[in-house]
Formats: structure tokens, C-alpha cells, sequence
């Protein structure tokens, strides 16, 4: 369920329409705000009002639904169920399964039955922020069990998928909404002196993948562009490198799937930590600009020491048990509940 269905109208509008406006267009103002929110006490009664808002619209749906227990993959859920659980005695146990490999002080609220974080660090910073060692696990960020690496070799796969086997090949992400710069990505890949071809996955925007269809035409290395795909570790899996921004989930996958990552363009907030913690890990290249892709990708494909390097980091951060590790802490929270209430 999208929580932000059950909140007040100028929440909603505020947390689609203008958070994606002002990544767009005024990023600064973003990463002020972002980062403000964390330490300001001002805004402290709007967020109130909006988690107590939410949670009484959500009072029909629980009754409806009876869940055994509620999982929050969002700061904003987690708020919201964190008041409801203060409104009604009947609440079920909550689960706040925090999806970046930093966590904003919007994630933390004291009656939340367990947190499901990427790492032993950040486990670190919930405890320092006031919340119970033993609610915390630090299980990873739970992907599909198919990111990691099966047995079939990577130029059967290839013929699977029709890709080139003479060459590297760059699989290009931007997020379910497609908000990187995917056409200035693919231009600048150009100028990398490797034989390569692309993938590259425009998400659901629809109208991305009609203008990467054209940018595809205009450069000289093959290119397929795709909208989202459901398998999407098939592409990492037969890829050489991954080309993206660093959002929790998706970089979370390619830990799991060990391809190498070149980030970039990363959105102000949590993806700009999401990056600082990955190349400080040795799991990824950061780039902060466009110009510094083709080096960045060079390297990969070129320097064999440095790619295992990047591979080596990967498992290390990867986590590829995690959502079975949750959904055992989720099953496990459930029956201590019924035990209780019997």
C-alpha cells in the first residue's frame, strides 16, 4: 500500500510532485532542506500532524486488513504506523526495513518493534540516536534471491539475452523514474576507448526510453534501450559494469550480483550518502560529473586489479540472505505477538 494514498493532499503533493521538481531543478535547495530536517525542531509539528493525519485514515484499512504485522520500507510509513501504534491499543508489531545505506532521523521513532538495516554501522547510528540495541538487526537491505550469481556462464547468458560476447558491456540505470541524465550518460560513453555496448533501463518512463532510442542512433557502439524489466539481474549478471545513480535498492542488488559500479549523478539526500558509504567500502567509482564516466569506466573494464578490488568490496557489503533474514524476523516477531496476546 502507498501510504501517502491515506495522507492529506498537500503531504502527497509535496512528497511526488515537489521533491522531484526541486532534485530537478534546484538541487541545493534539496540537499538544505534534507539535511536541516534532520537536526530543525521546526518542522517537527507539521511532521506531528501529518503522521497523526495519516494514521487515523489508515484506521479503516487496518480493521479491514488485520494484518499480523505491518513492514515500512519509507520514512514516511514509518511515522505514520508509529502514530497509529500511539492511537490504537490494537496495533500489530511494525517493521521499518530502511532501504539506503544511511538512515535520516525521520526513520526514527521510539515504539517501532524491530529496524532491518544494511549494516553493522548503521546499526551503530540507530543505537547512538536512541533506539533499543536488541530491536535492531543488521540483516541488509532484502533483495530478490536472483541477484545472486547462479551458475550459468556469462556468454550463455549473453546469447540468452542477445548481447554481443566480443565485446564489454554497460548496463545504464536510472531509477524507476528515470530521472538521471541517461542521454548525456550514453554520449559520454563515447569517448571510452574499449570495444563496449549498452543497456540501458529507462524504468516506467515511457517517454525516456522513445528519447534514448533516439540518443542511441547518434552514438557508435551498440545500444538496446529498455523500459522496466523484470529480470533485470539477467543485465547484471551478463553486464561488465554498471552505470548509475545510487539508490538503496538498486545498489543493494549489484552488491548481491558483485558487478562492478560506476555512480552517478547522485540525488541530494540519502543517494549522495548511499555513494560516500560505497566508494569509501571500495564497492563502487564515484564520478561527479558527466565528463569523468568514460575514465571511471575505463578503468573497470581495463585494470583487472582494481576490478577485483570493486568485487571484492561488493561482497563484502552484499547481503544476498536478507530478505529471507527479514522474513524470518518478521515471522519470529508475529508468533512472540500471538504468544503474548494467548
Amino acid at each position: 500500500m502507498d501510504s501517502y494514498d491515506y495522507a492529506a493532499l498537500v503531504v502527497s503533493r509535496i512528497a511526488s510532485d515537489g521533491y522531484l521538481r526541486m532534485v530537478k531543478t534546484i538541487p541545493q535547495m534539496y540537499r538544505y532542506i534534507y539535511d536541516r530536517a534532520e537536526r530543525a525542531t521546526e518542522v517537527g509539528r507539521f511532521r506531528t500532524w501529518a503522521h497523526q493525519f495519516t494514521a487515523a485514515n489508515l484506521r479503516p484499512l487496518m480493521l479491514r486488513e488485520r494484518p499480523h504485522a505491518v513492514v515500512c520500507t519509507h520514512a514516511f510509513p514509518t511515522g505514520a504506523m508509529a502514530a497509529y501504534k500511539r492511537s490504537f491499543a490494537d496495533a500489530p508489531p511494525i517493521v521499518a526495513i530502511v532501504t539506503d545505506f544511511a538512515v535520516h532521523g525521520f526513520w526514527i521513532h521510539q515504539n517501532i518493534d524491530r529496524y532491518v538495516v544494511a549494516n553493522e554501522s548503521l546499526r551503530g547510528a540507530l543505537v547512538t540516536r536512541g533506539v533499543a540495541l536488541e530491536r535492531i538487526s543488521a540483516s541488509g537491505i532484502p533483495v530478490r534471491p536472483q541477484f545472486a550469481r547462479g551458475p550459468e556462464l556469462r556468454d550463455v547468458l549473453r546469447e540468452r539475452l542477445d548481447l554481443p560476447r566480443d565485446r564489454s558491456v554497460a548496463l545504464l540505470m536510472g531509477g524507476g523514474l528515470g530521472i538521471a541524465p541517461l542521454e548525456r550518460m550514453l554520449r559520454a560513453l563515447t569517448d571510452v576507448r574499449v570495444p563496449l555496448a549498452a543497456v540501458v533501463v529507462a524504468g516506467r518512463n515511457a517517454r525516456i526510453e522513445r528519447r534514448l532510442m533516439r540518443a542511441a542512433e547518434s552514438v557508435d557502439y551498440p545500444v538496446r534501450a529498455l523500459r522496466f524489466v523484470d529480470n533485470v539481474y539477467d543485465y547484471m549478471h551478463a553486464a561488465d559494469v554498471l552505470v548509475t545513480k545510487p539508490g538503496g535498492l538498486s545498489t543493494a542488488e549489484a552488491l548481491v550480483a558483485q558487478i562492478p559500479m560506476v555512480l552517478c549523478k547522485p540525488l541530494p539526500g540519502q543517494e549522495e550518502r548511499n555513494a560516500r558509504v560505497l566508494g569509501e567500502a571500495g564497492a563502487a567509482l564515484r564520478t561527479r560529473r558527466i565528463e569523468e564516466l568514460p575514465a571511471a569506466i575505463e578503468t573497470v573494464l581495463s585494470d583487472a586489479v582494481r576490478r577485483e578490488h570493486l568485487v571484492a568490496g561488493a561482497k563484502r557489503l552484499g547481503r544476498p540472505a536478507a530478505a529471507h533474514d527479514a522474513a524470518a524476523l518478521i515471522a519470529a516477531l508475529v508468533k512472540e505477538r500471538k504468544e503474548i496476546v494467548a
